[in-house]
């Protein structure tokens, strides 16, 4: 999720459209006509900067066929005393699913998969509702109900095993390992929010940058009269900050929004660059524990922690890791890490520093951009379960089949 405090005015629905490419870059190829004849999928992504829905066919292989159809709105669902608010979404997505398949030819809408901030926790009246809804309106026939670590994960790298980093205002790390394997489970690492954790995400940065000011503004060590400046430019005088920020109950997306500050100070400012130097250690530890091949090292402190050593002359597909006992096993380095969400669109001057760690912290394993989005991942997870093709671990928290 981006950095960004939640829209305060009413929800407008974007016009439901094909997604388009990025400036730049070539359009997505048309589906084939038997692929826009047969069956389709649905992937929706619920979170704090909004809604969005995409409904696409699906290839015999169980992967998103051509461009989708898409539609957005900025307003996020509402949590309740139970939970995420299913009314409430299924108020906003039914009208716009419907809109889409009309566009779309009135197709068979196979399976879809909901990916939702909070699922895990907060999920269960959607688990209550979805399923009989979505079969009553478009006739769903299979539902994944996902967390958005695991949709970022999807739309990151497929079913692919590895690990992901999703940072924006706030930082979770997911990993698992082959489907057939051992370790072909989900490995979820922080996403504990900002009062706990988070380490090392947009509200963190923010967090520390604000701190960084107030220091300067009291006199005391460790400040910064940059972020200060840049504190009082952008919320006023510090000494009105509290009264500004504790009340609100978007406090998190508000810290989050200082964290660009941080980076823009950084060039010029040691304070700010050692900030930015403590966030990519805790997403190159976060990525480290996530990852399939470390997980089952992890230890409660540094001195009992797993060393990744580099090994003289391993191949580009290998490396080794070596744990307290100096016991050195292969690790394949076609499990990637991959980096998603809009905290990473501060650029390289937080990359540089995460990606200098991350050398560090997992040696040999590549780190990888991106494939896709969540909405990406929700899709991608939709068009696997139309096909009987899903491998991604399947559990009662993070990925669900209902």
């Amino acid at each position: 999720m981006a950095p960004t405090a939640p829209p305060t005015g009413p929800a407008v629905p974007a016009r439901a459209t094909a997604a388009r490419a990025p400036a730049g870059r070539p359009s997505p190829a048309p589906a084939a006509p038997a692929a826009r004849a047969g069956v389709f999928a649905l992937g929706i992504d619920s979170g704090g900067s909004g809604l969005r829905i995409a409904l696409g066919p699906v290839d015999p292989r169980g992967r998103p066929a051509g461009t989708p159809l898409t539609w957005q709105s900025p307003r996020p669902v509402r949590t309740g005393a139970r939970g995420i608010d299913a009314a409430d979404l299924l108020g906003q997505v039914l009208p716009a699913i419907e809109r889409l398949v009309r566009e779309a030819g009135a197709v068979r809408v196979s399976a879809g998969c909901v990916g939702a901030a909070g699922m895990a926790t907060l999920g269960d009246d959607l688990r209550a509702q979805l399923p009989g809804a979505l079969a009553d309106a478009v006739g769903l026939e299979r539902l994944a109900l996902a967390a958005d670590g695991v949709t970022a994960y999807a739309g990151a790298l497929g079913q692919r095993p590895g690990a992901v980093v999703a940072a924006g205002t706030g930082l979770i790390a997911l990993g698992t390992g082959p489907a057939d394997g051992p370790r072909a489970s989900w490995r979820r690492v922080d996403g504990w929010g900002h009062l706990l954790g988070d380490c090392g995400s947009g509200a963190w940065i923010g967090r520390a940058g604000l701190e960084a000011a107030l220091r300067a503004h009291d006199g005391r060590a460790g400040g910064s009269a940059a972020l200060l400046a840049r504190l009082t430019a952008v919320f006023g005088p510090p000494a009105e900050l509290p009264g500004l920020l504790y009340p609100r109950p978007d406090r998190p997306a508000v810290l989050a929004s200082f964290a660009p500050e941080v980076g823009r100070c950084a060039t010029a400012c040691p304070v700010a660059a050692d900030i930015l130097r403590e966030a990519a250690d805790h997403i190159a530890r976060a990525a480290q524990a996530a990852h399939p091949d470390t997980a089952a090292d992890r230890s409660t402190d540094d001195a009992r922690a797993p060393r990744n050593l580099p090994v003289a002359g391993a191949d580009d597909r290998t490396h080794r890791t070596a744990d307290a006992a100096g016991e050195a096993r292969p690790v394949p380095a076609e499990r990637p890490v991959a980096l998603t969400g809009g905290l990473f669109r501060m650029g390289a001057v937080l990359l540089d520093p995460v990606r200098a760690q991350l050398a560090r912290r997992l040696p040999g394993v590549p780190v990888v951009e991106a494939a896709g989005d969540p909405l990406a991942g929700a899709l991608g997870v939709a068009s696997a379960l139309a096909a009987d093709a899903l491998r991604l671990p399947v559990d009662d928290a993070l990925l669900q089949v209902l």
